[in-house]
Protein backbone atom coordinates (compact mmCIF):
# COMPACT_ATOMS: atom_id res chain seq x y z
CA UNK A 1 0.00 0.00 0.00
CA UNK A 2 2.50 2.50 1.09
CA UNK A 3 4.58 1.20 -2.42
CA UNK A 4 1.07 2.29 -4.13
CA UNK A 5 1.07 5.70 -2.57
CA UNK A 6 4.29 6.75 -3.28
CA UNK A 7 4.08 5.99 -6.90
CA UNK A 8 0.55 7.94 -7.12
CA UNK A 9 2.50 10.47 -5.06
CA UNK A 10 5.41 11.01 -6.90
CA UNK A 11 3.54 10.88 -10.30
CA UNK A 12 1.11 13.25 -8.91
CA UNK A 13 4.20 15.61 -7.32
CA UNK A 14 5.74 15.37 -10.77
CA UNK A 15 2.68 16.43 -13.40
CA UNK A 16 1.99 19.06 -11.06
CA UNK A 17 5.72 20.43 -10.43
CA UNK A 18 5.63 20.06 -14.89
CA UNK A 19 2.59 21.73 -15.01
CA UNK A 20 3.90 25.22 -13.50
CA UNK A 21 6.19 25.82 -16.53
CA UNK A 22 9.46 23.98 -15.18
CA UNK A 23 9.69 21.92 -18.25
CA UNK A 24 12.55 23.91 -19.27
CA UNK A 25 14.26 23.86 -15.89
CA UNK A 26 13.43 19.77 -15.50
CA UNK A 27 15.57 19.26 -18.77
CA UNK A 28 18.06 21.51 -17.25
CA UNK A 29 17.87 19.35 -13.89
CA UNK A 30 18.15 15.96 -15.52
CA UNK A 31 20.88 17.09 -18.51
CA UNK A 32 22.65 18.79 -15.33
CA UNK A 33 22.46 15.60 -13.50
CA UNK A 34 24.24 13.71 -16.18
CA UNK A 35 26.69 15.90 -17.62
CA UNK A 36 27.17 18.67 -14.81
CA UNK A 37 26.38 21.26 -17.69
CA UNK A 38 23.40 23.39 -18.58
CA UNK A 39 22.05 21.82 -21.99
CA UNK A 40 23.12 25.23 -24.68
CA UNK A 41 26.81 24.53 -22.80
CA UNK A 42 26.88 21.10 -23.60
CA UNK A 43 25.79 21.99 -27.29
CA UNK A 44 28.05 24.82 -27.05
CA UNK A 45 31.09 22.51 -26.14
CA UNK A 46 30.12 19.77 -28.61
CA UNK A 47 29.28 22.62 -31.75
CA UNK A 48 32.82 23.91 -32.53
CA UNK A 49 31.46 25.82 -35.21
CA UNK A 50 33.60 28.96 -37.24
CA UNK A 51 32.68 31.80 -36.28
CA UNK A 52 31.13 32.78 -39.78
CA UNK A 53 28.72 29.47 -39.06
CA UNK A 54 28.25 30.23 -35.17
CA UNK A 55 26.02 33.26 -35.50
CA UNK A 56 23.47 31.62 -37.93
CA UNK A 57 23.46 28.62 -35.90
CA UNK A 58 22.76 30.21 -32.37
CA UNK A 59 20.30 32.48 -33.83
CA UNK A 60 18.40 29.24 -35.80
CA UNK A 61 19.20 27.57 -32.06
CA UNK A 62 17.26 29.75 -29.81
CA UNK A 63 14.12 29.95 -32.38
CA UNK A 64 14.17 25.99 -32.48
CA UNK A 65 14.34 25.31 -28.45
CA UNK A 66 11.16 28.34 -28.12
CA UNK A 67 9.33 25.97 -30.04
CA UNK A 68 10.60 22.66 -28.81
CA UNK A 69 9.75 23.99 -25.57
CA UNK A 70 6.44 24.51 -26.25
CA UNK A 71 6.04 20.93 -27.52
CA UNK A 72 7.50 19.34 -24.50
CA UNK A 73 4.84 21.94 -22.23
CA UNK A 74 2.12 20.30 -24.05
CA UNK A 75 3.47 16.49 -23.87
CA UNK A 76 4.15 17.69 -19.84
CA UNK A 77 0.36 18.48 -19.77
CA UNK A 78 -0.98 15.51 -21.28
CA UNK A 79 1.46 13.18 -18.13
CA UNK A 80 -0.58 16.13 -16.21
CA UNK A 81 -3.91 14.77 -17.58
CA UNK A 82 -2.77 11.05 -17.56
CA UNK A 83 -1.68 10.96 -13.88
CA UNK A 84 -4.99 12.99 -13.29
CA UNK A 85 -7.42 10.20 -14.48
CA UNK A 86 -4.71 7.19 -13.72
CA UNK A 87 -7.06 5.77 -11.47
CA UNK A 88 -10.29 6.11 -13.38
CA UNK A 89 -9.15 5.76 -16.74
CA UNK A 90 -11.62 4.35 -19.06
CA UNK A 91 -11.21 3.25 -23.11
CA UNK A 92 -12.73 6.83 -24.50
CA UNK A 93 -10.01 8.87 -22.04
CA UNK A 94 -6.80 6.53 -22.64
CA UNK A 95 -7.56 6.98 -26.46
CA UNK A 96 -7.63 10.88 -25.88
CA UNK A 97 -4.23 10.65 -24.00
CA UNK A 98 -2.40 8.03 -26.55
CA UNK A 99 -3.93 10.46 -29.60
CA UNK A 100 -2.50 13.25 -28.20
CA UNK A 101 1.10 11.82 -27.29
CA UNK A 102 1.27 10.51 -30.93
CA UNK A 103 0.81 13.83 -32.19
CA UNK A 104 2.48 16.06 -29.87
CA UNK A 105 5.63 13.31 -31.16
CA UNK A 106 4.67 13.60 -34.79
CA UNK A 107 4.70 17.30 -33.82
CA UNK A 108 8.42 17.16 -32.66
CA UNK A 109 9.56 15.10 -35.05
CA UNK A 110 7.78 17.63 -37.49
CA UNK A 111 10.01 20.76 -36.00
CA UNK A 112 13.33 18.06 -36.24
CA UNK A 113 13.04 18.05 -40.13
CA UNK A 114 12.33 21.77 -40.35
CA UNK A 115 14.98 22.87 -38.26
CA UNK A 116 17.13 19.86 -39.66
CA UNK A 117 16.63 21.87 -43.39
CA UNK A 118 17.52 25.45 -41.48
CA UNK A 119 20.46 24.51 -39.80
CA UNK A 120 21.72 22.12 -42.78
CA UNK A 121 21.33 25.23 -45.23
CA UNK A 122 22.77 27.70 -42.39
CA UNK A 123 26.00 25.06 -41.48
CA UNK A 124 26.47 22.07 -43.43
CA UNK A 125 24.43 18.82 -43.27
CA UNK A 126 27.41 17.57 -40.96
CA UNK A 127 27.29 20.01 -38.75
CA UNK A 128 22.98 19.90 -38.56
CA UNK A 129 23.53 16.11 -38.03
CA UNK A 130 25.79 16.18 -35.61
CA UNK A 131 23.36 18.54 -33.51
CA UNK A 132 20.30 16.70 -34.40
CA UNK A 133 22.61 13.73 -33.05
CA UNK A 134 23.08 15.09 -29.71
CA UNK A 135 19.28 16.75 -29.73
CA UNK A 136 17.70 13.43 -29.86
CA UNK A 137 20.64 11.98 -27.37
CA UNK A 138 19.64 14.55 -24.93
CA UNK A 139 15.84 14.29 -25.39
CA UNK A 140 16.01 10.49 -25.20
CA UNK A 141 17.84 11.12 -21.65
CA UNK A 142 14.97 13.24 -20.28
CA UNK A 143 12.07 11.49 -21.65
CA UNK A 144 13.85 8.41 -19.95
CA UNK A 145 13.62 10.21 -16.89
CA UNK A 146 10.40 11.51 -16.96
CA UNK A 147 9.06 7.74 -17.88
CA UNK A 148 10.43 6.02 -15.28
CA UNK A 149 8.33 8.21 -12.69
CA UNK A 150 5.27 7.59 -14.41
CA UNK A 151 3.29 4.01 -13.89
CA UNK A 152 2.09 2.17 -16.92
CA UNK A 153 -1.69 1.55 -17.43
CA UNK A 154 -2.57 -0.92 -14.94
CA UNK A 155 0.94 -1.41 -13.25
CA UNK A 156 -0.80 -0.34 -10.02
CA UNK A 157 -3.29 -2.82 -10.23
CA UNK A 158 -1.04 -5.54 -10.44
CA UNK A 159 0.04 -4.98 -6.92
CA UNK A 160 -3.48 -5.25 -5.25
CA UNK A 161 -3.78 -8.16 -3.04
CA UNK A 162 -6.68 -10.45 -4.47
CA UNK A 163 -9.69 -10.08 -2.56
CA UNK A 164 -10.70 -13.78 -1.07
CA UNK A 165 -14.17 -14.49 -2.01
CA UNK A 166 -16.16 -17.03 -0.34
Amino acid sequence: MKKTFFVLAACFITATTFAQDAVSKEDIDVIQSVFGKEKKELVQQYMTLPADQSAKFWTLYDEYEVKRKDLNRERIGIIQDYASAYDKLDNTKADNLAKRALENEINLDKLHLQYYKKISTAVGGVNAAKFFQLEGYLQTIIKAHIMDQIPFIGELDKTKKPTNQM
